[in-house]
Parts: structure tokens; C-alpha cells; sequence
């Protein structure tokens, strides 16, 4: 090969070495490049994050959803008052979020009645067909999806189990939050079961901390001996204020989120909320690989827990019959 050939072959080396480099740095910089970042709406009644919003957030994580990397979490707060959730959902709706998360049947409502583009995952609602949220579970149509709770059987048997750990419980009470439609059901249900158990019942609503102080004022007056609490999403946030006037009193009381039992709390039934937060972020995942919110049945709660405080019924001087313990999902000695 002579000294002409040489040369061009070098070229032609350097010319392929340095297409192979510059094609190479082009697809590291690709890969590089961000993707989009989804926007989350997230609306509620509750005042501020909880513990639940972190398992929402840890469940995003292991389907791929990083907060400031891939996904963005915008969340609004109602502070308990029911009249702020149309403001708030107009805030989302114009932020162009790609799906809202909801939160009590009050704040979907709101955002139902927003927007019928963006899709809606609803992670805690009440009856959503009764409701008018959806056309029935199997098939929602329009652009609501996500979790229902219907928790007439579950307070139902919180009245029986109360029954079983405090049998001398005649006078009960149900306190509820007067904003939320499902309470009137709920306290309907109560009524029966505790008809059955020859237990009188009055309903005492609150909103607030003043509002529970005057709750557990009436309780008093009334001669009250036992309390079932409304599992609403609102009441985890007064979970310790609650659960100290029920212990002031000496009042027997069982919770429908095991929140309460972990406070101090003497006995929770009820759905496994960190379970409900988990399958939500399964529904903003399909959204947002594609699924239409239409398309994506309806589902309902499948755990459920019994829990136990016996150094609470120590304290007020209950002796928790076997046959409950060992029904326990779990005890806290």
C-alpha cells in the first residue's frame, strides 16, 4: 500500500472512530435528556399531609413516580371546611394537572363538577354509585374512577364489638362529621345493630377541637357509656384529641381506623387505609401509561383489621373476652 493509501485509510479510521464517539455522546445524551414530569393534583379536606399521603408517595416510588424527578405532587387543603373544595378544584384544574387524586366524597364532587376531561382517582369516597360519581363500579363512564367505601356494615359491627368488649354499654353514642353525606347512613345503621343489642343511640357531630369538647360535654349530660367513632378521613387529624376525652371519661369507644388504636385508642374495625392509598397510585399509574378513567372499574376495600389496645382496657377496667382476642388481627399489650 503506498503512502496516498495510507493517509486515506487513516481518514477514513479517524472520520468512523470519531462518527462512533459523536453517536455514542449523543445516545448518553439522549438518555439524559428528562422525560415529562406528570402533574398530581391532590385535593382533600384535611388540614396538611399525613401519614397516609407517605404511603401514597412510597407506592408511587415502586412504580416508577419520583416526587420532583418524574412527577410533581400539587396538594390542596380544605382545612375541614367544605366550602373551600370548589375554589381548590378550580386551582387543579387550571394548573393542567394529567389526574386528580380526591379525597372524602365531598372534595370528587367538587372536582366532578370542574372538570369532565381530567381523569379522577378517588381514594376515599362513599358511596359513589348512590352518590352520582359514577354509572355503577363495573363501568364508571365519564372521568371518575378509583376506591368506594361503603361503610354501613363496617360501623354496624363496630356496635357489636363494642357490644362483646363492653357488655354493660347501654346509652351509645355515634359522632360524625356533619359535611360528609355517608354519615346519615351510617348512623341509620347504627341505630339497628344497636336496636338489636337493646342499646339507645345518639348521634353528636363535630367538626372541630371545640366541637368534640362539646360532643363529649353532652356525653356526659347524656349518661352516655359508650362511643362509636365515624372512620372519616377528617377525624385521624383530632385522633389524639379524641381519644384523651374519651379516656378522661372513661369511655368505652371503638374507631374505624387503627390510627385511633395507636394513640391510645381502645379498639378499631375497619378497612386497611394504607391498603386503599396503595391501590390508588395502581389507578394514577394506569392513567398515566393511558388508561382511561372510564375504563377502570370501581373497586371497594378487601382488608380489613381488628385491633386491640389492652393497656387501654386495663386502664378502664375491661376484661377483653378470648373468643375477641383471638379474633384479633392484632393486640397491643
Amino acid at each position: 500500500m503506498d503512502r496516498d493509501s495510507k493517509k486515506s485509510m487513516k481518514r477514513k479510521i479517524t472520520t468512523l472512530t470519531l462518527s462512533a464517539l459523536f453517536f455514542a455522546v449523543t445516545l448518553h445524551a439522549d438518555a439524559q435528556q428528562p422525560g415529562k414530569v406528570h402533574r398530581i393534583g391532590y385535593i382533600s379536606m384535611r388540614s396538611g399531609e399525613g401519614s397516609m399521603d407517605d404511603v401514597f408517595k412510597t407506592a408511587l416510588k415502586e412504580l416508577g413516580y419520583v416526587e420532583g424527578q418524574n412527577i410533581t405532587l400539587l396538594y390542596r387543603w380544605a382545612a375541614e371546611n367544605s366550602d373551600r373544595l370548589p375554589a381548590l378544584a378550580v386551582e387543579l384544574v387550571q394548573m393542567n394537572v394529567d389526574v386528580i387524586v380526591t379525597e372524602t366524597t365531598p372534595a370528587t364532587r367538587a372536582v366532578q363538577k370542574t372538570t369532565a376531561a381530567i381523569p379522577i382517582v378517588m381514594v376515599l369516597s362513599g358511596d359513589a354509585v348512590g352518590a352520582g360519581l359514577v354509572a355503577s363500579l363495573s363501568r364508571p363512564g365519564a372521568n371518575i374512577t378509583g376506591l368506594t367505601f361503603i361503610g354501613t356494615d363496617v360501623v354496624g359491627k363496630l356496635v357489636e364489638l363494642l357490644n362483646e368488649i363492653s357488655p354493660k354499654t347501654s346509652r351509645l353514642a355515634y359522632l360524625a362529621h356533619p359535611d360528609l353525606p355517608p354519615e346519615a347512613i351510617a348512623f341509620k345503621a347504627v341505630q339497628s345493630v344497636a336496636q338489636g343489642l337493646h342499646m339507645t343511640t345518639k348521634l353528636l357531630e363535630a367538626r372541630n377541637q371545640n366541637d368534640f369538647k362539646r360532643a363529649f360535654s353532652e356525653m356526659k349530660q347524656a349518661r352516655i357509656d359508650g362511643l362509636v367513632a365515624s372512620p372519616n378521613v377528617i377525624y385521624v387529624q383530632h385522633r389524639k384529641l379524641i381519644v384523651d376525652l374519651a379516656a378522661r371519661q372513661r369511655m368505652p369507644a371503638i374507631y374505624g381506623r387503627s390510627d385511633f388504636v395507636d394513640a391510645g385508642g381502645l379498639a378499631s374495625y375497619g378497612t386497611s387505609f394504607p391498603d386503599l392509598y396503595r391501590r390508588a397510585a395502581i389507578y394514577v399509574d394506569k392513567i398515566l401509561k393511558g388508561a382511561k378513567a372510564a375504563e377502570l372499574p370501581v373497586e371497594q376495600p378487601t382488608k380489613f383489621e381488628f385491633i386491640i389496645n389492652l393497656k387501654t382496657a386495663k386502664a378502664l377496667n375491661l376484661t377483653i373476652p378470648q373468643s375477641v382476642l383471638f379474633r384479633a388481627d392484632r393486640v397491643i399489650k
